[in-house]
């Protein structure tokens, strides 16, 4: 195994576990512990985790990682989440999609579910993203027309962000918005870790006949540095069973529809 492919491997352990310790991880690595503890420095000094006493810990920039780090964060969840929204998208709808984990499952699903697919090889689905990597699965299917905004990207969450996106999103109105984000709050409504990304978001919430907002429960009841939206623009949440019943009661109040998945 190359030291790229430790990182790699460490990267995916602490987005899936949120912590690593040194022995245990070399045994499962199969490499020394000496070994992963100069993989942990080197990654410390990259900014991409926090070393403890033993091993390492997610650092206060764990937002930063990049997206193949987080997409094993709440796996099973996700997928859940992203069929149930899907469910909710009507052949023939323009969509909107923001970037994320949970809307690239969405989009997963959206491309293979057979209700939206037409004979003839006409589009049955027209979808708005501002991924790259979303915009890069997409677009061999033949009956998703496909629209990518511009813009600068971010290397974290492959989303486009700045004038050149909102430009293109003046000009579009969406039947639907779905919308990852980083944190979603009953009373202050949703947020995203990054401005710039909380700027875009805003814009494709407002130019949607309906919002929908796809979560794990463990950004429920959270906030984060800027937000997308109050809970007056969300229509739906769609979210997983773990959500405590009180925090999804808040939600209800705050008139947002809630599905769990």
């Amino acid at each position: 195994m190359t030291s790229h492919d430790r990182w790699n491997a460490l990267l995916a352990i602490l987005a899936r576990d949120g912590k690593v310790e040194v022995d245990a991880v070399a045994g499962e690595l199969g490499v020394s512990a000496a070994t992963i503890r100069r993989d942990l420095d080197h990654l410390d000094r990259q900014q991409m985790l926090t070393r403890t006493r033993g091993g390492a810990v997610v650092n206060a920039i764990s937002y930063d990682l990049p997206l193949q780090y987080k997409a094993a964060r709440h796996a099973p969840e996700k997928h859940r989440i992203a069929t149930a929204a899907a469910a909710l998208v009507s052949a023939g709808a323009v969509v909107g999609l923001n970037g994320g984990t949970t809307t690239t499952e969405v989009a997963r699903s959206l491309a293979t579910s057979a209700d939206l697919h037409r004979q003839g090889g006409e589009p049955s689905l027209t979808l708005v993203t501002n991924a790259l990597n979303i915009a890069n699965e997409l677009v061999v299917r033949r009956h998703v027309k496909l629209v990518v905004v511009g813009g600068v990207a971010m290397p974290a969450s492959y989303e486009l962000i700045g004038p050149l996106a909102d430009g293109v999103l003046r000009e579009v109105s969406l039947d639907i918005a779905i919308l990852g984000v980083d944190a979603l709050d009953p009373e202050r409504g949703a947020f995203a870790h990054h401005e710039g990304e909380a700027g875009i978001n805003r814009l494709m919430a407002s130019r949607a006949h309906r919002v929908v907002v796809v979560a794990d429960s463990s950004k429920l009841g959270m906030r984060a540095f800027a937000r997308i939206c109050p809970c007056d623009d969300i229509d739906v949440l769609v979210t997983d069973a773990d959500a405590p019943a009180v925090t999804v009661r808040r939600f209800t109040d705050a008139g947002i529809e809630v599905i769990q998945a």
